[in-house]
Formats: structure tokens, C-alpha cells, sequence
């Protein structure tokens, strides 16, 4: 999206350069196209095209109603998905189908015996089943970006081998080495050579890499 200025086609005695005037800006897709601009001198006979007091009424109009502002700001955070914020991105989120908000495992202790895994006495946890399993966890801005961008490139996916690990690369750049290898019998794995972490572990099991029907995925992790 563009906003090109054009002068007005009779003189005026006070010009104003790059003034967004009414009637002197247009918006277009650029270099597409442009849309024809409205230009409101062309209403001017000749005999008032040096008027002040009407060209000076125009002006302070067109200052007043001047939306070029709100454009570029409506363009930045919510129609160019690289650079949204906010509400911009969770609109990007529902076109590729994929939320802000993720569902992370617990990590909630609970009481047990010395021969559990991880346990805790008595007056010191809850019994299990009395916690929540999950906790919601919202993502900032740059990691639902990054994540909106790996969900859309998984909307589009070839079902190559390669072009899911270009997903993974995207989806955790400069985390390690990371990659998904073929069973050849309905199985797929999600090799991951650096530790996962909660919310890693969230984006993983949110939908965000493509899985073919029928065929059942396994992490791996270091």
C-alpha cells in the first residue's frame, strides 16, 4: 500500500510541498496499480484558483480529514503481518489457524512415596488428580510472529522430509540442530539436539507442524 502526493493543477499563493491536501494524495497498490486520486481543484473554475480565503478553507479541511496517518499506522500493525502488534498478530493467527494462547503440562508436584519419581509429604502438595494438568501460557509478540510463520509455511507444505526440517529451522532458529526423519512404516520422529523447554514443548504439541493422517510422531530431544 502506497500514498502518492500530486500538486494541484491551478497555482495557489501559498504552496505547501509534500502537504497532504485534500484532493493531492491518492491511495493504490503500488507498483501494481494506483487508484485515480481525487482531486478536489479540479472543482475550482479559473477565476477562483487564486482565491486564499478558498484555498486556505481546503487546506484546513483536508489537514483536518487527512487519513494518510492512519493508514501507515493500520498497514504497520495490522495488515503487514511483519511488522503487526498486538490484536494485528492475533488476527494473522486466526487466517494461518493458530492461537496465541498455548497449554503447557504442569509441572505441579504431588504428594507421594520415597519410591515415586518426584513426589512430596504430607501438608506439602496436593494429592494428584486435585491440580490442574495444564497451565495457559500467552506468547509475546515475537514468538507468536515466529510462530504464525511456521504455521503458515505448513499450510503450504510439500510433504517433503526437507521442507518440514526448513520448518523446524524457522520455528527454532539458532536453538541447534533439529530435524524429522521418515520410519517408512506410518511412524514419523522430531529429533530435537537441545532441551526443550515448556513452552517449547507447547508449540510443538500445538498443531503448528504438519503431520500426515494416519501417521503417528515421536520427539526426541537432548
Amino acid at each position: 500500500m502506497s500514498v502518492a502526493l500530486s500538486g494541484p493543477p491551478y497555482p495557489h499563493p501559498n504552496p505547501v510541498a509534500g502537504s497532504n491536501a485534500i484532493g493531492v494524495f491518492k491511495v493504490g497498490v503500488s507498483p501494481i496499480g494506483t487508484i485515480d486520486p481525487f482531486d478536489i481543484y479540479k472543482t475550482l473554475i479559473s477565476q477562483y484558483a487564486n482565491s486564499p480565503t478558498l484555498l486556505a478553507l481546503i487546506e484546513s479541511l483536508a489537514q483536518a480529514i487527512d487519513q494518510t496517518a492512519n493508514f501507515d499506522s493500520y498497514y504497520d500493525t495490522i495488515f503487514n503481518w511483519e511488522t503487526a502488534v498486538g490484536v494485528g498478530l492475533d488476527i494473522w493467527g486466526r487466517i494461518v489457524g493458530i492461537g496465541r494462547v498455548l497449554q503447557l503440562p504442569s509441572n505441579e508436584d504431588f504428594f507421594g512415596f520415597q519410591e515415586a519419581n518426584s513426589w512430596q509429604p504430607f501438608g506439602q502438595a496436593p494429592f494428584f488428580g486435585t491440580g490442574s494438568a495444564t497451565s495457559n501460557f500467552s506468547l509475546s509478540d515475537p514468538a507468536y510472529r515466529q510462530l504464525i510463520q511456521a504455521k503458515a509455511a505448513a499450510n503450504i507444505w510439500d510433504g517433503s522430509i526437507p521442507g518440514l526440517n526448513q520448518i523446524l529451522l524457522n520455528l527454532f532458529p539458532g536453538r541447534g540442530n533439529c530435524y524429522c526423519t521418515d520410519g517408512l512404516n506410518l511412524t514419523m520422529t522430531y529429533t530435537f539436539k537441545f532441551a526443550l523447554q515448556p513452552v517449547d514443548l507447547g508449540i510443538v504439541n500445538s498443531g503448528v507442524l504438519p503431520r500426515p493422517a494416519g501417521v503417528s510422531a515421536t520427539v526426541i530431544q537432548a
